[in-house]
């Protein structure tokens, strides 16, 4: 989206770039602009849902609390240090994968992401039909194509809409969810609950791993709402602002999940909201409902966005696709269309499936983000030839067997620690009652075994790469 500041010419209202490189004369925000952006983009009734499990698997509330507040705080560390990927190398998140697993074998990475995108979108849709039907009629068939074309087209604008979105909904919601704290502390413990004993080893590690693989979730969409911040961005801040927005939204309202779930002998995310806002008075419930499916329909936005631009990505690894708003919005559709037949198809009791969703997503992020961080942390320390990352017989190949590889032991590795309820459970997550710790033996091992790999990159050859990629930016750029 081309502007120049001195010129007369209004910035465009659609947003003119997908997967392409973003020019430093183009960059723009602040860097605080991450904190309101994660936080709206966390505070969703999904993650309150994830709150629930601890005190329905007998941990009082207070203990959940400490496994969500240590497992959100794992996980969203994780996350946050992707946002320093986006100033950095001025590329969506996905995409910069291709250093690491190459154009063509980045696809395997992308499958599992584009899961998880839809995944959310489809979960996210329900819920805001859920509490759109306190007040209209509940018609699934009209309102998931419905509320899924709003946030098509939130995301069809593009980037600066979904920044202002999210960070005006975070004041709404931030006075929504005080209140409705406040009076949940008011509510009595539950009989049921006040009579379990409060705290088992193997709850409080699904508890922590529940809330640890929802934050890493979100590390596939960092970068995409970080890459217009000018290159010169601080780091520390960078990461510190999107770790405050991820890490206490998720902390918040996971806990207040935990601490609904013990006063009420039986939660579900909608109705639990209703009865305990209209403490306050009839019908606040229902106001902080609805607040609640504006911002899931934002999000919803945030993770088409999300979509469209892993999978044109993948497209281009086979297909040149040209970076115009026409793919854009054909990508857009088609999340769209696939987010609705999926969300009419699902079973009713969707709560059960969200929590193997999360763990299920899990499996497959960890070994990525491991690889990826590990790769511009430790091996690339944030330089990279962005020209190279389109060319497909570059420096980093269609298919790099480094990423590839230990991608596949990390996911391997976890298999004897995966514990999905009802589907499989791994040897080693039996032998401790079923608690997953998967997420840890992946981070490592995928991590370490791209660390040892990586020693053989000629980084000389990078180098020089480097230095025609940026003389060639350059060009393009003052052109």
């Amino acid at each position: 989206m081309a502007h120049d500041p001195t010129s007369a010419e209004p910035r465009r209202v659609l947003e003119q770039r997908s997967i392409d490189y973003v020019p430093r004369a183009e960059r723009r925000g602040k860097v605080w602009h991450q904190a309101p952006f994660w936080f709206t983009g966390n505070f969703v009734l999904p993650t309150l849902v994830i709150g629930f499990i601890g005190p329905e698997l007998g941990l009082s509330a207070l203990v959940s609390f400490l496994a969500i507040v240590l497992g959100a705080g794992v996980g969203t560390f994780f996350m946050a240090f992707h946002a320093n990927q986006g100033p950095r190398m001025g590329l969506p998140q996905m995409i910069q994968s291709r250093a690491q697993f190459g154009s063509r074998g980045v696809i395997l990475p992308f499958l599992a992401t584009v899961f998880v995108y839809v995944g959310f979108m489809v979960f996210d849709v329900i819920l805001a039909t859920d509490g759109l039907a306190l007040v209209l009629p509940d018609v699934r068939w009209f309102w998931y194509p419905v509320l899924t074309a709003l946030s098509i087209l939130i995301a069809v604008v593009g980037h600066d809409l979904l920044h202002l979105v999210q960070r005006w909904l975070t004041y709404v919601l931030i006075v929504a969810f005080a209140i409705t704290t406040v009076i949940a502390f008011t509510l009595p413990a539950a009989p049921a609950v006040a009579a379990t004993p409060g705290f088992d080893l193997t709850a409080f590690l699904v508890q922590f791993s529940l809330a640890a693989g929802y934050n890493i979730s979100y590390a596939v969409y960092v970068s995409d709402y970080s890459r217009y911040l000018p290159a010169d961005s601080s780091a520390p801040k960078l990461i510190f602002f999107t770790y405050l927005g991820a890490a206490g939204s998720a902390i918040w309202l996971m806990g207040l999940g935990s601490l609904l779930a013990s006063r009420l002998p039986e939660v579900d995310a909608v109705g639990t909201i209703k009865q305990v806002g209209d403490e306050l008075f009839p019908g606040f419930g229902t106001i902080v409902v609805l607040v609640s499916a504006v911002a899931l329909i934002s999000i919803m936005g945030v993770n088409a966005y999300g979509a469209m631009l892993t999978g044109i990505s993948g497209l281009d690894a086979f297909r040149r696709v040209k970076a115009t708003q026409t793919p854009r919005v054909v990508g857009l559709t088609v999340v769209g269309v696939l987010t609705v037949v999926v969300a009419l198809l699902i079973p009713a009791d969707y709560l059960g499936s969200f929590n193997n969703f999360v763990l299920f997503m899990l499996y497959f992020l960890v070994p990525w983000t491991a690889v990826n961080l590990v790769d511009f942390y430790a091996v690339r320390h944030g330089k990279y030839a962005i020209t190279e990352i389109f060319n497909p017989d570059g420096i980093y190949r269609r298919w790099s067997w480094r990423g590839l590889i230990a991608y596949v032991l990390g996911v391997l590795a976890m298999v004897p620690f995966f514990s999905l309820p009802g589907l499989y459970t791994g040897p080693v997550a039996a032998a401790i009652g079923g608690a997953d710790l998967s997420f840890a033996v992946g981070l490592g091992v995928a991590g370490g075994a791209y660390y040892l790999f990586s020693r053989g990159i000629d980084h000389d050859a990078e180098r020089a790469a480097r230095e025609r990629s940026e003389r060639e930016l350059e060009g393009a750029a003052q052109r």
